[in-house]
């Protein structure tokens, strides 16, 4: 619950600001967002290209990976 307390602690204080400095905030919270979001998505796709590298990845249409299933 102290999590809770320090967002609403936040919000409250931003609520004293003017608008404009709101305005700053909002924008520098959503491209900080969007960079942690790209991040996240480069390092994914790294691990992508490391799987397919080390051949931990296996290709196939639908019905070869369907077949490949069921031999289990």
């Amino acid at each position: 619950m102290q999590n809770g307390i320090k967002v609403n602690n936040i919000l409250q204080e931003v609520s004293n600001l003017t608008l404009e400095e709101q305005d700053f905030i909002v924008n520098t919270v959503n491209k900080r967002i969007h960079e942690a979001r790209r991040e996240k998505i480069a390092e994914r796709g790294k691990e992508a290209e490391n799987n397919l590298s080390n051949g931990n990845v296996i290709t196939g249409t639908a019905d070869d990976l369907m077949k490949r299933d069921g031999d289990d």
